[in-house]
């Protein structure tokens, strides 16, 4: 702590430059466009405090303060200075920061002397760390992945919230460790996601008590892909931005944060869809967020543009699901399991004066961070989304269809589309949740590690998909992570319309790398608004027969789903609607019910099966009808007339005629 100012500076350069990469320099990016501090607060200024405080009272930011503000800060307290482990990042550094990032932000809102005292003490906790992460270069230089860069965010936005009662020494002790313990490990993690050939070896930390080992040789190739790339270049670019005026690799770190974002932008489409699911959407676009607003406001430059943003909170929008029964309900294809929090969106609403964003910021997912709280503007409206969003075929390649934004609107989505970090094996799986049930579902819960039991809930088996001989399409055998597979499946077909979407999707391609024989995968499926869904499942294989398995997967994790099964029919009863489904083929089907071999403290996973025997050439028609509890059924009649169907149902009111010709690799779907 006595340290020059001039000695801190000069051994923090040196700390930062002895990186574990090549020690070539880097070309900077953006130094023809190096411009000095606005000296503009990171996300906010003192001015704009009063504004804060009044979003606190608003009713959708209400109970997410309340918390905030009561928080057992006693409990904190207690782990802080006695339970903590100084070896374990995951859980505890994690928490640490948690109460930093809260205590802090209620201090400069509020200037509440207990908050103030629990992160001026989760400061110092953070400050004790050896490392901020557990990932290592060469077995001894940090990678900042999650835990360095969020600490770096963590405490250089405290670095700012609590200056005011900061010590010196105390500031710059945390200058100093932003710099060598953060910003340094940030940079070297996307260094080597920029040249992988250059890296020494990426692997865990031994002194961290992590239970889990993974390979991580391919770690740079991989995560340069995945919301693990956003986190440290915010990491990066707010250290960058803290210390832009003092630190000499200050802009250094800023061409390489802002490269490394512009870089990673296209993992967002130009409609604004992301890959890895909507749960890590709201993550990485909020971190992209706060990057891109920290150096606009202490910077001057704006690159606020780099994603379709209006678009982006779309997509969360659309991905969104009724929220009976399970709160933030989403399209929970991957490791996706709630829409999670929303805060960019009141930032989008404010940049861009966008009402349908406004409306996500007041009316989707959950309010789970202070940001939302920074960004909000009450000047903007909100406007309930219409019609024209309803139907929706990301770039991506997902299509999801509904009835509207109401709880018993009906919702159906289809995974088709490429490989994603924290993707599943469920090309051509579908979800449908009628009148807030989810009838036909995605299980949650799968384990992020191949040692695990429930590791299997991430298989095709485990969705409602096709499967050859027992077998699924590719995937990983997960010893790397949960990263892509190569499974591909692609849309060939897709027609919305205000009263039906129809859309075929073709996974062969992600079959045959299983089972050379495949010589086709299809399912196309036909949602007639609101309640009425047809799955019409092609398998063909080149030279032999194969069984084909049509799975139709349980939502019990309330314990309170029951089924029936009977010779060509099944039903699902859920509190709120009941699913009920007639099959039929050119042969027999056998129909079955099991549950997934997952220990029940994990939960309960019941699927249907309707399976075929051995052939070439498989057609399998399911039409499904929604209803709700208390409600009757309608009836559905299948004709077969050679290679088609004429299907006629009759419910809630309604009489559908449609005419299904399977004959070519294409189906003819006519309604009449």
């Amino acid at each position: 702590m006595s340290t020059s100012r001039r000695d801190f500076l000069h051994t923090a350069a040196l700390a930062t430059a002895g990186l574990s990469v090549s020690p070539r320099i880097l070309l900077s990016q953006a130094s023809q466009e190096k411009v000095g501090s606005r000296r503009r607060g990171l996300l906010f200024d003192a001015a704009e405090v009063d504004r804060i405080r009044e979003s606190t009272r608003h009713p959708r930011f209400a109970p997410y303060w309340k918390s905030m503000l009561d928080a057992d800060l006693a409990s904190d307290m207690r782990f802080l200075e006695t339970e903590l482990r100084l070896n374990n990042h995951v859980h505890d550094m994690l928490r640490a920061r948690q109460i930093l990032e809260r205590s802090s932000f209620v201090y400069v809102i509020t200037k509440n002397e207990r908050h103030r005292d629990v992160a001026m003490l989760a400061i110092n906790r953070i400050l004790d760390y050896k490392r901020w992460d557990y990932f290592l270069e060469a077995g001894e230089h940090t990678i900042g992945l999650q835990r360095a860069p969020e600490a770096t965010i963590a405490m250089s936005l405290a670095r700012e919230w609590m200056d005011d009662v900061l010590s010196g020494d105390t500031k710059r002790e945390m200058e100093k460790q932003i710099a060598e313990k953060g910003a340094a490990a940030c940079f070297r993690t996307l260094y080597g996601m920029k040249y992988p050939d250059r890296v020494r070896g990426w692997g865990f930390d031994p002194e961290d008590d992590y239970p889990f080992r993974f390979d991580l040789s391919r770690w740079p190739f991989i995560l340069n892909s995945t919301n693990l790339k956003m986190i440290p270049i915010c990491g990066l670019g707010l250290a960058a931005c803290l210390l832009y005026d003092t630190h000499p690799q200050a802009q250094r770190w800023l061409d390489l944060a802002l490269q490394s974002a512009r870089a990673f932008a296209p993992m967002f489409g130009s409609d604004g869809s992301y890959d890895e699911g909507v749960s890590y959407w709201g993550y990485t676009a909020l971190h992209l967020t706060l990057l891109l607003e920290v150096v606009y406001r202490r910077l001057g430059i704006d690159e606020r543009q780099m994603i379709n943003f209006p678009g982006t909170v779309r997509y969360g929008l659309q991905m969104s699901m009724p929220t009976i029964g399970k709160p933030g309900d989403c399209v929970n294809f991957g490791d996706a399991s709630t829409v999670g929090d929303v805060s960019v969106a009141a930032w989008v609403a404010r940049l861009h004066r966008d009402p349908v964003a406004q409306y996500v910021a007041m009316s989707v997912g959950e309010i789970k961070s202070h940001f939302a709280l920074i960004w909000f503007d009450p000047a903007v409206p909100s406007e309930t989304p219409g019609k024209e969003l309803f139907d929706v075929r990301f770039t991506n390649d997902i299509v999801v269809s509904r009835t509207g934004w109401e709880t018993a609107s009906s919702v159906v989505a289809l995974r088709s589309g490429g490989p994603a970090n924290h993707e599943h094996a469920d090309r051509n799986s579908i979800i449908f949740k009628a009148y807030g049930e989810r009838l036909l579902h995605d299980p949650f819960k799968a384990a992020y590690s191949y040692t695990l039991p429930h590791w299997v809930l991430r298989l095709t088996a485990a969705h409602t998909a096709v499967l050859i001989d027992g077998k699924g399409h590719q995937y990983h055998d997960g010893k790397e992570g949960t990263n892509a597979s190569w499974a591909e499946a692609h849309v060939v077909e897709y027609q919305p319309s205000p009263a039906a979407m129809l859309v075929t999707s073709d996974a062969t391609e992600a079959y045959r790398l299983v089972e050379p024989d495949t010589g086709l995968v299809r399912r196309t499926v036909l949602f007639l608004k609101p309640d009425v869904l047809i799955l019409l499942d092609r398998i063909r294989m080149k030279s032999r027969t194969a069984t084909v398995q049509v799975r139709y997967q349980i939502y019990q994790e309330d314990g309170k789903a029951t089924w029936e099964v009977r010779r060509d029919s099944f039903t699902v009863r859920r509190p709120r609607a009941t699913l009920q489904a007639f099959l039929a083929s050119p042969t027999a089907i056998n129909l079955r019910s099991d549950q997934h071999a997952v220990s029940e403290e994990i939960g309960v996973y019941p699927y249907l099966e309707a399976s075929t025997a051995a052939q070439r050439d498989h057609a399998i028609l399911t039409v499904c009808t929604a209803q709700q509890i208390g409600k009757e059924h309608g009836a559905v009649e299948i004709k077969p007339d050679g290679s088609s169907w004429r299907v006629k149902i009759r419910h809630n009111g309604s009489l559908y005629q449609v005419s299904i010709d399977y004959q070519n690799d294409l189906p003819v779907i006519q309604l009449l």
